[in-house]
């Protein structure tokens, strides 16, 4: 596995552009005997647990739950200040240093250790689909998005696994994302008398709405929805009275509300128009009773709330999830990106005995 990281590292993967990283896994796992599927940049391969030989497609969808082990092969590209080239894989005092190492590459080989760990198994309690995604850095349509619409609404899965940097404990929520286009309307008119409206002073009143608003319910994982206004624009000279402003809000949604719902109430409080540039990047969560949690929990790991997206957000909608994997993710996007040999080593161990205790559990 570290030598296969290294090989990823080594070879470019930028999003949109990770085809040579796909031919890399997919040659992999074919090497290791499992039957792959190819959709554009993304390598997915299903293993059926209670084989008894019949082929996958006969297998009854809901005979026995799925698990989908997922983690992402796409990178961002690298900044200025890194040490190294970063397609450079480097080892040193115990680090291996490069450009997706931390993100997402160590929970990429996690996941695909244990998915061949399993490989050979007729009899687990469960399916498990390992998928390698493509354009995760920038939620592409190509990636997670093409597999929920193109593949899991035939072969559904129950529960997801996404590997991300964690530091091997359970991230159980995540929040989600809606980009928000406001325009408060006004009325043009001469700067240097009282005439027009100023739709700049309108926008004030939603702005400090936005700035202020609770809403009432409140994750006791994630907390509360949150609401930034990032941009602003309005004007074009300095004597003119503005009829239009222009102002763009972040919103991250929790758990215990769907984008519409937040949207919803938006629309109730503020007077400017509201378009959501996508609905797409959806909350998402797992039960702490879940057989996944549950095992995790017995073996000593901790439970969180995750402030960073992940491909969660374009899973199939009511799919519980969670994000597990080696690493920190204070290291991803940063110049000299590492993550620990013993943090890669760990993790496998860690995450073969995560779905070990599951199945055990789900059986």
């Amino acid at each position: 596995m570290l030598e296969l990281l290294q090989r990823l590292i080594a070879t470019p993967s930028f999003s949109k552009d990770e085809g040579a990283t796909a031919d890399i896994i997919e040659h992999l796992l074919r090497d290791a005997g499992a039957v792959v599927e190819r959709y554009g940049n993304n390598v997915v391969s299903w293993h059926v647990g209670a084989r008894h030989a019949v082929p996958l497609h006969a297998v009854p969808v809901h005979a026995i739950p799925t698990i989908l082990l997922n983690s992402h092969h796409d990178t961002v590209k690298s900044g200025a200040g890194w040490s190294n080239d970063p397609l450079v894989p480097v080892v040193s005092d115990g680090k291996l240093y490069g450009l997706g190492s931390n993100d997402a590459g160590a929970a990429l080989v996690m996941m695909l250790s244990a998915y061949l760990h399993f490989l050979a198994r007729t009899d687990l309690p469960v399916n498990l689909c390992f998928a390698a995604t493509a354009e995760e850095e920038i939620s592409g349509e190509n990636g997670m998005s093409m597999l929920s619409r193109d593949v899991f609404t035939e072969r559904p899965i129950d529960v997801a696994i996404i590997g991300e940097p964690t530091g091997m404990q359970m991230a159980v929520a995540e929040k989600g994302l809606m980009v928000l286009d406001c325009v408060a309307h006004g009325r043009t008119g001469h700067a240097a008398r009282n005439e027009g409206v100023n739709a700049l002073y309108a926008a004030l009143t939603d702005v400090e709405w936005f700035r202020t608003h609770r809403f009432e319910r409140t994750s006791p994982v994630l907390g509360n929805v949150k609401m930034t206004v990032t941009q602003i624009d309005a004007g074009s000279q300095h004597n003119v009275v503005p009829d239009k402003c222009h102002f763009v809000v972040d919103v991250r949604v929790t758990d215990v509300y769907t984008n519409a719902e937040v949207l919803e109430e938006i629309r109730r409080h503020v007077a400017c128009e509201v378009t959501p540039r996508s609905m797409r990047l959806a909350p998402s969560s797992i039960p702490l009773d879940h057989p996944i949690v549950r095992a995790g929990i017995d073996m000593g790991l901790s439970t969180y709330g995750s402030p960073t997206m992940s491909d969660q957000s374009l899973l199939p909608v009511g799919v519980p999830s969670m994000k597990i994997g080696p690493g920190d993710s204070a290291r991803s996007h940063t110049p000299d990106e590492w993550i620990g040999l013993k943090e890669l080593e760990d993790g496998i161990t860690t995450f073969i005995a995560l779905l070990e205790n599951t199945m055990r559990r789900m059986s």
